[in-house]
Order: C-alpha cells, then structure tokens, then sequence
C-alpha cells in the first residue's frame, strides 16, 4: 500500500515523499528512537515527555532540509514515521510544531 509524507520547513523547502508500507510499528518506534539521539533532537514539551508525534516532529526538525535533501534519509525518514504512527497520510509543519494525519 503506497503512504505519502509532506515535511514543510518554510515556503521554499518543502519536500514531498512517496513510499510503501509494510514496516512494523516496533521497526518505526526503533528507528525514530535511535534518530532521535543521533541528531540530538530536544523534547517539545517542557515536561521532558516524548510522545510518538513529538519525535517525528522533532527528528525532522533536528535533520533538517540538508539531512532531507538525501533521498535515502527522506525514505527512510517517511517509512519509519508512516509505520511508527500507522498512517498512509502524514504532513509535518516543522515552522508550526504540527503533525496531522
């Protein structure tokens, strides 16, 4: 089953990825925990706590348009969300801290 997953730096970066789905949630969970601490991406909320949106949020915040402008990391990046979060649609605002399905 093909997903889509819309990452939206500002009005000039935006990158829109097309991918399939077939990971398990735990891979996805996996991959955006270990992206997380990779990129040494800052929890959102003041409370410390991370929640499954926050992260992809805050992975590709901390990856930014560089980090994206790789199609092997943009791939992965939408596989892993798309799994983790079990949505076919997911859209990204970094610059409005959004996450919607």
């Amino acid at each position: 089953m093909k997903a889509a997953v819309t990452v939206v730096f500002s009005a000039e970066s935006r990158f829109e990825i097309e991918t399939e789905t077939g990971l398990s949630g735990e891979a996805g969970m996996e991959w955006l925990d270990e992206q997380f601490e990779l990129l040494e991406a800052e929890p959102l909320r003041a409370s410390g706590k991370v929640l499954l949106a926050d992260k992809v949020l805050a992975v590709a915040a901390a990856a930014g348009p560089r980090r994206f402008a790789n199609p092997d990391f943009a791939q992965a990046y939408a596989s892993y969300s798309v799994a983790a979060l079990g949505r076919p649609v997911i859209n990204v605002d970094v610059p409005e801290l959004t996450v919607t399905f």
